[in-house]
């Protein structure tokens, strides 16, 4: 016997204290629908080759990614344009900016030590036949 008097609330609408919306069974399965969808729009064309013209995979995916992303942020964690969500929003953007800085910081420390790297076609080891081995007979 699931009750609301049992456990203190019920499962049809959700409110925080702040009285944001939490939502139901409802929003969590039209959720996990879009999910499920936007999963399966994205796995098809790569294990099916042909399905999308040549150079399109890479931005679809792309695109797909973003909308999955939105769609798990207002289903699943209930972030909103509201007045009572601006300080998630504002953590949640500074947390996009953290990351993207690691990643282009990385970035671009992979490319300048790949810049600085010793080319491999130029040998280490001068090849010209003479060493510096005769100056020192006479130590």
């Amino acid at each position: 016997m699931d009750h609301p008097a049992l456990h203190g609330h019920s499962h049809e609408h959700h409110t925080s204290a702040s009285g944001e919306s939490h939502g139901g069974y409802g929003a969590y399965g039209i959720g996990f629908a879009l999910s499920v969808v936007l999963t399966v729009a994205a796995f098809y064309p790569v294990m099916v080759p042909g399905t999308l013209p040549h150079g399109w995979l890479e931005p679809t995916l792309a695109v797909l990614a973003i909308v999955q992303i939105v769609v798990h942020l207002m289903f699943f964690l209930h972030m909103s344009t509201a007045s009572e969500q601006r300080w998630n929003v504002v953590a949640f953007g500074f947390a996009i900016l953290v990351v993207f800085i690691l990643i282009v910081g990385s970035l671009f420390i992979m490319h300048s030590m790949a810049e600085g790297m010793v080319d491999p076609d130029v040998p280490a080891v001068p090849t010209t036949g003479h060493s510096d081995m005769g100056s020192m007979k006479g130590m």
